[in-house]
């Protein structure tokens, strides 16, 4: 058995049956089947769940009583076969029905017959196989064409042209760049650029950020250079926070929602280690990966804390300088990066996060200063959970003035989609 397609289809099991994050799961799988080709198993895992629903409906012709009834094994052999079929000139025909037969008779016994005719039959019919009518139903059209659910197109739709919601759709199934934030405790950027060039990785500077690197290569993470501290992985994006809220030296700062903590980690690099950085999260757990990087990284000023961001902490009322809320969201910045966001159901709790970050951003501006910083972001591109929360933020809290608001986008930015929105309290307040 070919332990890409192997790996492969066990990162894919994990995300469908178990929900897994497909970046977690995937890293996992790898350090368990230490495939021979990471960059096979990570193309056939992020094309599979890049475009699920466009390779669905085309089974859904291709399977006699149609693929609602196939268990997580069947359809996701099916999936990632179709895929090397449609999308991966260079794997051989062959090849990819075999190796698809093959991962059946392990993993859905009986099956390996049904799976190679289903595979042959779209070979058979692949020229005449159509998208739904546009004209009919634009929605369906979209949601196939570029396999997202309904409710994202029509939240879209809702706000923005035609145009500007393809360009979204299409950039989202765009793979992301691998970016790293430079840590200017331990290097300086010419140094670190010569070093990662020597290990034969391709750098790039950033278009956003002064401390900001693309790299192209494999095996960065488990390099000496990010194992001492040299670099985090960070999307420009996610940097642009930190910069934006320009945290200086020996001030007090909040971290309101910091885990997993790389705008944490990249506030206390820009503060050279001084001052008092406070980063809060509801869950130990997640707190507990802030202290890990925080050790790797040489950073000695963050105080990590378990606390609910919506409740007013009394004692640090009117205490921090600067206050950052990267409230949580629903992650529709993030698709190119996290496909499986696509597929997340409608529900109460998505209709309720509104609601969440406007009682976060209006608790956490209780601690700060006159005079001071407010900054709220959120990596979505949705005015609902964006800019309605800000409005209305601002209509009920007048000591407050916005100073600047950004919306990045991943067709335009060439980054992840984020909003970041920064305000100041009025020094004048007794």
């Amino acid at each position: 058995m070919d332990i890409n397609r192997k790996t492969a289809y066990l990162t894919l099991i994990d995300v469908e049956s178990r929900k897994a994050y497909s970046n977690l799961a995937l890293n996992h799988q790898i350090i368990i089947n230490k495939p021979s080709s990471q960059a096979f198993v990570r193309e056939i895992v992020y094309g599979v769940l890049e475009h699920k629903l466009t390779i669905d409906y085309y089974l859904d012709q291709l399977v006699r009583n149609g693929i609602e009834n196939l268990k997580a094994a069947e359809l996701t052999i099916l999936r990632m076969g179709v895929y090397q079929l449609r999308y991966m000139n260079s794997v051989p025909e062959y090849a990819a029905v075999n190796e698809s037969v093959v991962l059946a008779k392990k993993y859905c016994r009986g099956k390996a017959g049904f799976i190679n005719g289903v595979l042959r039959e779209y070979l058979n019919r692949k020229m005449q196989l159509r998208l739904p009518d546009r004209g009919e139903d634009e929605v369906r059209y979209l949601s196939v064409k570029y396999s997202y659910s309904p409710w994202i197109i029509e939240l879209w739709l809702e706000h923005y042209d035609m145009e500007f919601v393809e360009r979204l759709l299409e950039a989202g199934n765009e793979t992301a760049p691998l970016t790293v934030r430079l840590n200017w405790l331990k290097v300086m950027k010419k140094d670190l650029i010569d070093s990662l060039q020597k290990k034969g990785f391709e750098v790039s500077e950033g278009n956003l950020c002064q401390n900001a690197l693309n790299v192209k290569g494999t095996g960065l993470l488990d390099s000496e250079m990010y194992k001492l501290g040299m670099f985090t992985p960070q999307d420009e994006s996610s940097m642009l926070v930190a910069e934006k809220l320009d945290p200086q030296q020996g001030e007090t700062i909040m971290d309101v929602c910091a885990a997993p903590g790389g705008k944490t980690t990249a506030i206390a690099e820009r503060m050279n280690n001084t001052g008092r950085i406070i980063a809060s999260d509801i869950y130990r757990r997640k707190l507990d990966l802030i202290d890990k990087d925080a050790r790797r990284l040489g950073i000695l000023n963050i105080e990590t804390r378990s606390w609910d961001a919506t409740r007013v902490d009394s004692s640090m009322v009117q205490k921090a300088d600067r206050v950052l809320v990267d409230a949580p969201c629903s992650g529709l910045g993030v698709i190119r990066r996290k496909p499986e966001i696509k597929y997340k159901e409608y529900n109460d709790d998505m209709e309720l996060l509104p609601k969440k970050q406007l009682a976060i951003l209006s608790a956490s501006s209780a601690y700060v200063k006159p005079g001071g910083v407010l900054l709220y972001s959120t990596c979505t591109i949705n005015p609902r959970e964006n800019e309605q929360v800000v409005d209305t933020f601002l209509r009920k809290n007048l000591s407050f003035r916005q100073v600047e608001r950004k919306l990045l986008l991943p067709d335009v930015d060439k980054t992840d989609g984020f909003f970041i929105c920064l305000m100041k309290k009025d020094e004048n307040l007794i």
